[in-house]
């Protein structure tokens, strides 16, 4: 082929391929109109980080989940900034669940850290009553158990053979050269210096003295301490024998002031110690001490154990574990409150796998829930498992939005108007009438006079009765619960238990008041009231008379200023 062909032939083949090009082209529809393309009307995001976002298919940079068209069903954002929607494989994968808001016990268990001590009602120590020699012990080691009238230790006591031998001398003078007066106080010393009254009937009849005294125990229980030895020379008052009684046992543990509260008299608590493993002795509390100690701020709580096997040793460690159950509140799961900027903050699920953060004041916090004073009702679900992811994704997603770091916003606390209402004159002096007779009430039971108290009820109840026909204050106010709430009973444990919640509510409507003009009482308060923990009272007149525990306690309280 000659040489000019070359070139003429490769044009040929190009003008053929820009033909079929230009005809395909125009045979097939456009390609931005079949789906699965890129189009500018169309942007693709992540279900699970929707700030991710691009103009055609892929993988999400964080996750790595597929990219998907933004305005899907489920697509993983709502409108609404605030509530964070998630499809249900993204919800499966959170591991997302609820928990329906409801009226239950919120239970707390206070865990306690104590000593075994013996029975100090039942703890004696013995001293030498005359000067001498311990001659012989019967007694010799710690630990040793002895029962009531079983001789420790004998003494040989000059002076005792002396006052023995005085007491026969009067003895065989008769009342002709002592009167009885004299020999009365002859035996009396005897009693004094340790003999006992057996001891002192046969030596009148045996009329023979003698310098030996044995010591006897007064009491059956363990020797806890010995410091007498054979041959050893005593004076009076120095310690021989120290005996306590183990067949019961004090459990005693120091409470915080923000403990107490949490605490009262007659409350169970779960014993465990290193001598009984695997063993839980419950006993209730039987003493909660008033005085609070100044360096620790800490009080002493006293559980009574029974020790008839003598597992319990003297001085050992105790871990105590105290159950409390308030009954009927409005409870979370305490996995469900977040501290998102120090505030609490729940999830609610809103439906379609939506939910929204609200922000919960919370009262008190049990071993699993959580009590909530406002911001949810009985019926609602919130997140109690996931919520953390939840939370992380909503920040991230505000982030993204606001181009900055915001946190989520959350819906302020509730508020509510503490005020007490506005009192006329003649409510005021119908209300003084009441604090009155509360304060007279309040008296008996201090005096822990309950006949007196009982005498005083149906005045408490007709000034009580007639404070809430004064009007709307009254009828709205705290005392209206308990209109029916003062019954008679038939004890005085029973009666107090009627009158704290209300004298706590009347001291609190008094303080926030003036009374009428020459009205004037004071108001206490009891930091370990039975009933409420915190308790008040009126009283005419200055100085604690708690009527809460009564001869009991009596000056337990302080002066509310």
């Amino acid at each position: 082929m000659s040489a000019w062909r070359y070139p003429a032939l490769v044009l040929a083949l190009g003008v053929a391929a820009a033909a079929g090009f230009y005809a395909a082209r125009a045979a097939r529809p456009a390609a931005t109109d079949q789906p699965g393309h890129g189009s500018a009307a169309e942007v693709y995001q992540c279900p699970m980080h929707p700030w991710i976002k691009s103009d055609h298919p892929g993988k999400c940079t964080i996750c790595g989940m597929d990219l998907v068209i933004a305005g899907q069903a489920g697509s993983g954002q709502a409108a609404d900034p605030n509530l964070v929607t998630l499809t249900p494989a993204s919800a499966a994968v959170v591991g997302v669940h609820t928990t329906e808001v409801k009226r239950a016990a919120l239970v707390r268990t206070l865990r306690v850290a104590g000593v075994i001590e013996d029975d100090d009602t039942r703890h004696r120590i013995l001293a030498a009553r005359v000067p001498g020699r311990v001659e012989k012990l019967f007694i010799n080691y710690v630990g040793a158990e002895v029962r009531e009238g079983e001789p420790l230790a004998t003494i040989y006591s000059p002076e005792m053979f002396t006052a023995q031998r005085v007491y026969v001398e009067r003895l065989k003078a008769g009342t002709t050269a002592f009167t009885v007066s004299e020999r009365s106080a002859a035996r009396e010393r005897l009693l004094e210096l340790g003999l006992t009254t057996e001891e002192v009937t046969i030596l009148e009849h045996t009329l023979e003295p003698t310098a030996m005294l044995t010591v006897r125990s007064p009491m059956s229980g363990t020797v806890v301490s010995r410091a007498a030895y054979e041959g050893q020379y005593v004076q009076t008052n120095d310690r021989l024998f120290e005996i306590g009684d183990f067949s019961s046992m004090w459990f005693v543990f120091d409470a915080h002031e923000s403990d107490l509260p949490w605490l009262r008299v007659g409350q169970t608590v779960e014993v465990t110690t290193p001598s009984r493993p695997g063993q839980i002795l419950s006993a209730p509390i039987t003493f909660i001490d008033p005085n609070l100690n100044e360096a620790t701020r800490t009080v002493r709580v006293r559980v009574i154990l029974a020790n008839r096997d003598r597992g319990l040793l003297h001085k050992q460690t105790g871990i105590g574990a105290v159950r409390l159950e308030v009954p009927g509140l409005l409870v979370v799961p305490r996995t469900a409150v977040l501290q998102t900027s120090g505030s609490p903050v729940v999830y609610v699920e809103q439906g379609n796998q939506t939910y929204q953060p609200r922000n919960v004041p919370l009262g008190r916090i049990g071993d699993d829930v959580a009590e909530v004073m406002a911001g949810l009702k009985e019926g609602d679900r919130v997140v109690s498992e996931g919520g953390l992811i939840l939370d992380g994704q909503a920040q991230l997603a505000h982030a993204a939005a606001s181009g900055g770091h915001d946190q989520v916003p959350v819906p302020p606390a509730v508020m509510q108007d503490a005020a007490p209402a506005a009192h006329d004159e003649a409510s005021l002096g119908v209300l003084s009438n009441l604090a009155l007779a509360s304060a007279d009430g309040a008296a008996a039971l201090a005096n822990d006079d309950f006949p007196a108290y009982q005498k005083l009820l149906p005045a408490m109840r007709s000034a009580l009765s007639a404070y809430l026909q004064t009007g709307e204050p009254a009828q709205s106010g705290p005392l209206a619960r308990f209109a029916d709430k003062l019954p008679d009973r038939d004890e005085l444990k029973a009666a107090r238990r009627d009158f704290e919640p209300f004298s706590t509510a009347l001291a609190d409507l008094v303080h926030a008041h003036r009374l009428a003009p020459g009205v004037k009482l004071w108001i206490f308060q009891c930091p370990m009231s039975p009933v409420l923990g915190t308790g008040r009272w009126l009283q005419r007149t200055d100085g604690v008379k708690n009527p809460f525990f009564g001869s009991a306690m009596p000056y337990c309280g302080d002066a509310v200023n």
